[in-house]
């Protein structure tokens, strides 16, 4: 069956495309140019298409195609003087001849329309008004003003001008020929002239008498304006009374708004100075009154210095010039070798070294200045002002005593200017023995004098400045007792270079903590513990955290400065008063850097427990460990514990000097158990700090249980003072009113498995073939791939079918050309070929004769 249907459809191929289909009758194309496409399957219902082919054609027809436009595009390419042609209609059929030839017309027209006449509506009509064009009255050519004289502006009239200018023939012509005149003589030039002058004044006098006229009518009509306005003016207040009553009164917001419209407005001020004209202000300041303070140290007057300028004649020769000192040099010769000696007299030499002296004074000697910066102002002009009043006095009625106190108060004065310090030692020579102001003072001048926009190499000295300044801040801290009053005013000075220099700063402290750090080192390695270090080091770790940004994850400062301060309160037990003072300050340095950040620190807490523990009778521990540095039993187990009543008694709370720290001298008893006390106190105090910072932590019951327990277990109940008592319960309320802030973790609950059901499986058919089982979203998904599958694919056949076709073009090209190339050698060598027989040719004729 299958072969007979296939006999079937071969016989009818060819008669099938003419009218089997439908459709106009085509020719019965050749039998062996016919293809016929072989189905496997006869499926009834579906539609065939491309059972029957014809590849000639459809090659043919693509080769026509491709020719029309690839190989348009292909000579077309690399070039850009192309024509097109652009008339209008030149490709439209559909338009007649006539039609085109209009609409080229019009829009030639167009364009040359300008864009002046853009709304016009008809060019040829010109419109009039009073038989003037509209066009010409616009151009204002022949404008008059009334208020204008032409002939006042220098205009002159045509007579005028004709008898001046060489139109007096035409004037005598034209005067002979007036009637009436011809029995008259002809006039000279000099009566026409003489004529002319008359009627010009007499015209100036009737515009002269004109204008008077019109005057006197414009006051006269001003006259009666007046009169009119008055009468006008005498009605207008009952209308203004009227209105006034009618009007209402302005609310608050109306008075306001009247009220900011007549503010006086903001007047504009000076600009603002940059920080280096600011310093450079200062430093100039600072150099006068340090100027000032010299010159009244060594007894001058303010104008001594300055020479008076004397008048000197023209014709003054001089004569009476003298030397003031004789400094001609005694000329010998010593050797064979010419010495130069000077002479200098007894009284010369004298003044010379008093005033090297005075300059000695001046430059080493320091008194007790209290004033400030603010207060220079004030007293150099007090000191400017003094003077004056010096100089109103006679020379024999100034007191002989004045100027010797002035120079006395002079030396005692703190020196303006001072240069950079060039090391630690020097520094410390300018800060010692003097107060603390003045510390301030000459550090505030080295920093005015040597600011970093005044010179070049300022910043380099004002960076060595900082390192000096934070040695001597330690030397301080090492003094016996320490001056802490001054460390806190320097702290300010430190922060200001800080902020100018951050790098050079940074390097310094970590410096100095980088040695305190290898020190520590070296004592756990050789004892296994290290002991806590001088009241410098515990300084500098608090500078550290005021000068940077201790809320940082990580910093190259405060980072090595909170595992400093980790390290000291766990590897440095508690063995006197002074350890547990140096200890709780490093418990508030500790917390003064984490309380922006809130970062939980275990040593810290530890330590805190440690300081309760020693602070309570020794009893067995129930509900927390100690961990090291403190031990359960031992010599300092009890350190801060009071068994003194009465020295409780008389205890009284007051902040923890750090001066116990540094403490040299041995403390009485009851001085040592108000230490003790002191201790506690502030011990609790961190405790509470602590409660308000990680109330928020999940695990803060966790973390607080071991204080909570110790406080209590034994302090609240203890033999405390009052206020120590007071302490500790608030502490333990603090506790107990923050929230629970965590679940504890419980299994998830599973459900329970289900047995396992033998319930068919049902499949929905679609499809039969290669797609059953697939949904109606997954066939749309494989008809799309598919589609595009041979999408593709066709794009490539069509691409690859061009690249052909534009080679076999590329190659007939490259054949005409070789083959031109070859008719043009060949036809160039049949012309020299007949050249050269024409010349054999004419040679033998030659040889011949």
């Amino acid at each position: 069956m299958g072969k007979a249907r296939a006999t079937a459809a071969r016989a009818k191929a060819p008669g099938a495309p003419a009218g089997s289909r439908g459709g106009r009758a085509r020719p019965n194309p050749n039998p062996f140019e016919v293809k016929v496409n072989r189905q496997k399957f006869q499926v009834l219902g579906r539609k065939t298409r491309h059972d029957v082919g014809l590849p000639g054609v459809s090659r043919a027809r693509a080769i026509q195609k491709r020719t029309q436009t690839l190989l348009k595009e292909y000579k077309e390419k690399d070039k850009s003087n192309v024509f097109l042609d652009k008339r209008f209609g030149e490709y439209n059929s559909n338009i007649s001849a006539e039609e085109k030839m209009m609409r080229r017309f019009a829009l030639e027209q167009q364009r040359q329309h300008e864009k002046k006449n853009i709304y016009n509506l008809n060019e040829d009509e010109e419109l009039t008004h009073y038989g003037q064009s509209l066009a010409d009255i616009e151009k204002h050519n022949d404008i008059v003003d009334s208020d204008s004289d032409t002939e006042e502006r220098g205009a002159l009239s045509a007579e005028l001008t004709a008898a001046h200018f060489g139109g007096g023939g035409l004037l005598h012509k034209k005067t002979s020929n007036q009637p009436g005149q011809e029995g008259e003589r002809p006039r000279s030039r000099k009566e026409l002239i003489e004529e002319l002058i008359s009627k010009s004044k007499q015209e100036k006098r009737e515009r002269q008498a004109q204008r008077e006229d019109a005057l006197e009518l414009t006051e006269k009509l001003d006259r009666d304006w007046r009169e009119i306005h008055s009468l006008l003016a005498r009605k207008a207040p009952r209308s203004q009374d009227r209105d006034q009553k009618e009007q209402p009164q302005p609310d608050a917001y109306d008075r306001m708004v009247r009220e900011l419209g007549f503010e006086m407005k903001a007047q504009p001020s000076d600009r603002m100075k940059t920080e280096q004209e600011l310093a450079e202000e200062e430093q100039e300041r600072l150099r006068r009154l340090e100027a000032d303070r010299v010159r009244r140290m060594l007894g001058k007057e303010e104008g001594e210095d300055r020479k008076k300028p004397t008048h000197v004649s023209a014709d003054d020769l001089n004569d009476g010039f003298v030397l003031d000192k004789d400094d001609r040099r005694l000329l010998s010769y010593e050797d064979g070798k010419m010495n130069v000696q000077e002479e200098q007299s007894g009284e010369a030499s004298a003044s010379g070294n008093s005033e090297d002296e005075d300059e000695e004074d001046a430059e080493d000697g320091g008194g007790s200045d209290s004033h400030s910066d603010l207060d220079c102002d004030v007293e150099s002009e007090e000191e400017s002002a003094g003077p004056e009043r010096a100089q109103r006095q006679a020379p024999g009625e100034r007191p002989a005593g004045g100027r010797q106190e002035a120079r006395e108060a002079a030396r005692a004065e703190l020196p303006y200017t001072f240069a950079a310090p060039e090391s630690s030692e020097e520094l410390k020579s300018l800060l010692s023995g003097k107060s603390m102001e003045e510390q301030l003072l000459v550090v505030e001048r080295i920093q005015k004098c040597h600011h970093p926009s005044l010179a070049t190499g300022n910043k380099a000295k004002l960076e060595k400045l900082f390192g000096f300044l934070l040695e001597y801040v330690g030397d301080l801290a090492t003094d016996d007792p320490p001056d802490l009053r001054v460390i806190d005013k320097l702290v300010v000075q430190l922060y200001n270079l800080c902020q100018m220099f951050p790098e050079s700063a940074s390097e310094s402290v970590r410096f100095v903590l980088r040695d305190a750090m290898h020190e520590m080192e070296e004592k756990i390695e050789a004892r296994g513990r290290a002991s806590f270090p001088g009241l410098d080091v515990l300084i500098y770790l608090r500078i550290a955290g005021l000068l940077f940004p201790a809320s940082d994850f990580r910093h190259p400062v405060v980072t090595p400065a909170l595992l400093c301060l980790s390290q000291l309160l766990t590897k440095s037990p508690v063995l006197s008063l002074q350890d547990a003072v140096k200890g709780l300050f490093a418990c508030c340095v500790f917390l003064d850097c984490v309380s922006l950040s809130q970062r939980f620190i275990p040593e810290l807490i530890n330590f805190l427990l440690g300081i309760l523990y020693i602070a309570t009778p020794n009893k067995q521990s129930q509900g927390y460990t100690l961990v090291r540095p403190f031990r359960p039993l031992g010599k300092n187990s009890e350190l801060l514990l009071v068994s003194d009543e009465e020295d409780a008694a008389t205890w009284q709370r007051r902040g923890l000097s750090l001066h116990w720290a540094s403490a040299r001298r041995a403390q009485t008893k009851t001085e040592a158990n108000h230490t003790r006390l002191s201790c506690l106190a502030v011990c609790l105090a961190l405790v509470q700090r602590c409660v308000h910072m990680y109330g928020t932590l999940p695990a803060f019951h966790d973390i607080m249980r071991p204080l909570r327990t110790l406080l209590t277990q034994h302090l609240a109940a203890s033999s405390h003072p009052q206020e120590l008592q007071e302490l500790c319960r608030s502490t333990l309320t603090a506790m107990e009113t923050q929230e629970t802030r965590y679940h504890p973790l419980i299994s998830e609950k599973s459900k329970p498995v289900p047995l396992k059901l033998f319930t068919p499986r049902l499949v929905r058919v679609l499809e039969f073939g290669r797609k059953q089982g697939s949904s109606k979203e997954e066939q749309e998904r494989k008809r799309l791939v598919h589609k595009h599958r041979r999408e593709f694919k066709g794009a490539v056949r069509e691409i690859r079918k061009d690249n052909q076709f534009l080679a076999r073009m590329q190659l007939s090209e490259i054949r005409e050309r070789d083959a031109e190339r070859k008719r043009k050698v060949k036809q160039l060598f049949n012309s020299l070929a007949e050249q050269e027989g024409e010349w054999k040719a004419l040679k033998r004729k030659k040889f011949k004769k």
